[in-house]
């Protein structure tokens, strides 16, 4: 390393390790989201509701690293140059200990102790093979937000035999198959572990996700039969989010009557927070602002049914437009859920989510992926500098939630967030990135009754800034680099 490398053993994270100290049996503290109860209770989908607080347990004596040093995001997309930035690398940890590091995470979550340390489950077989689903430990559910993470992290580190299960049992269970319910096309985006719907409705990251990890299956091991007809699949569930026409009936054990729409707001060409038009009478139509992913998006708009190309290419720069709009011009937070506009929405049900909560932990990441996987918005790079130095501001062991001009609202911190906000250095410029970095670094994965979202968000974070949580492409396509070559 040269001489303008120093060692990432800074007065701030010697007080982020104290501030971590790890308890004797390493396990999250914690309380359930507030908001999870009441969201239930109203019908309306609510993604990552746990609290999460992890330790920096037993971590290494940090490499050196290059803490003053600009980190200069690429100026064309991996997507273009099939070039993906190994963070942890240029901070000078080993590749074979950061592959481990990986590795654990995995191994911990998806096949770990069931008691401790495991999200995901084996349920038995049917006729298209095993079923698994990963369930949220402390509110004691399955999300379709969890399954469609779980397939995302298989594809990614070529588990093909985690991914079919966990797709086997969302398809089974979670799947509407009926075109009279109002669900049809959609998944229920909160089960029972014995496969009973407790909330039909759907929640659309899940579909976001679930065809986008379905695409990159179908590229990474080829298309089966059945419902592992990857693109098939995918296809049809990219059409029915843009396309379904209004659906009124029964849903839930209520039978409340209702009429569900479509996934996306063509008008605005943005994803919606829910379909379900009960919503839209309390609430109005509104979004959720970490539901938006452009960076995926660009990938239907090359890949998914031809007639709506044009449209998910115009609903990835409306997503980074509104990124820009939503998001505090001081601090960088954004709201849990927003209006179209991009102004802070509280809903009916939980004033609280017009603030910066648990669902808008992964703002960030979008925009950050988006920059890195295509480079089309500088403004990226702008929202992930201000967001960083306003955690820098609030020092070690920084809180989890606040209002979105800055002042905390509770009393814990989160392993998620601090995923996050490592990754929001995918798309950052200043030198304090590195600092994120380190910390996620120094973290392990997370045991205990909340492990569910922060490891998810864990998982997913050390993938990223790996450089192995990448663009699957088909493989008839030339190889990036070529292309990028060729243009």
């Amino acid at each position: 390393m040269n001489s303008r490398m120093v060692t990432v053993i800074s007065s701030w994270l010697a007080l982020a390790a104290f501030a971590c100290a790890p308890s004797n049996q390493g396990t999250q503290v914690g309380s359930p989201d507030p908001a999870s109860a009441a969201a239930q209770a109203s019908g309306a989908p609510q993604a990552g509701t746990a609290t999460q607080t992890s330790a920096a347990q037993g971590s290494p004596t940090p490499e050196p690293a290059p803490q003053d040093r600009a980190l200069r995001p690429a100026a064309k997309g991996a997507y273009f140059t099939g070039e993906y930035r190994n963070l942890f690398a240029e901070l000078g940890h080993k590749p074979a200990e950061i592959d481990a590091k990986i590795a654990k995470a995995y191994a911990q979550l998806f096949h770990g102790d069931p008691k401790e340390e495991a999200v995901m489950f084996a349920a038995g077989k049917n006729a298209n093979g095993p079923k698994a689903y990963i369930m949220d430990i402390g509110n004691g559910d399955v999300r379709s937000e969890g399954m469609s993470y779980g397939m995302m992290i298989a594809v990614q580190v070529d588990r093909k035999d985690d991914f079919d299960a966990l797709w086997n049992w969302a398809k089974s269970h979670m799947y509407h198959a009926d075109p009279r319910r109002p669900g049809f096309g959609y998944f229920s985006w909160q089960m029972r572990p014995d496969g009973t719907a407790m909330d039909e409705n759907p929640a659309p990251d899940a579909e976001e996700y679930f065809a986008t990890a379905l695409l990159f299956a179908s590229h990474r091991w080829g298309d089966g039969k059945g419902i592992y007809d990857y693109r098939k699949e995918a296809l049809s569930l990219l059409d029915a989010m843009k396309n379904r026409k209004p659906i009124t009936g029964p849903v839930n054990a209520d039978k409340r009557k209702t009429t569900l729409h479509s996934l996306f707001n063509t008008e605005h060409k943005m994803v919606r927070f829910t379909p379900d038009s009960d919503n839209f009478s309390k609430n109005g139509d509104h979004t959720n602002p970490s539901y938006h992913l452009p960076a995926f998006y660009e990938l239907w708009a090359a890949w998914g049914p031809e007639a709506d190309r044009a449209f998910w290419a115009e609903a990835a720069k409306v997503s980074r437009d509104f990124f820009v709009k939503t998001t505090h011009p001081k601090t960088g937070l954004a709201p849990d859920y927003a209006n179209f506009d991009g102004t802070p929405k509280a809903a009916s049900w939980d004033a609280g989510t017009a603030n910066f909560r648990y669902d808008a932990f992964r703002t960030a990441m979008n925009w950050a992926v988006d920059a890195a996987w295509w480079a089309k918005d500088p403004r990226e790079i702008e929202l992930s500098d201000r967001l960083l130095a306003f955690f820098e501001a609030q020092g070690p062991g920084y809180r989890a939630n606040f209002s979105l001009d800055g002042k905390p609202l509770v009393d814990h911190e989160s392993l998620g967030l601090v995923s996050m906000n490592a990754v929001a250095a995918l798309s950052a410029t200043h030198p304090r990135a590195w600092r994120f970095i380190e910390e996620l670094y120094r973290r392990e994965p997370p045991t205990g009754k909340w492990r569910y979202y922060d490891g998810m968000l864990y998982t997913m974070s050390l993938l990223h800034l790996s450089g192995k949580f990448r663009i699957i492409m088909p493989p008839a396509q030339p190889s990036a680099s070529a292309a990028a070559g060729k243009g």
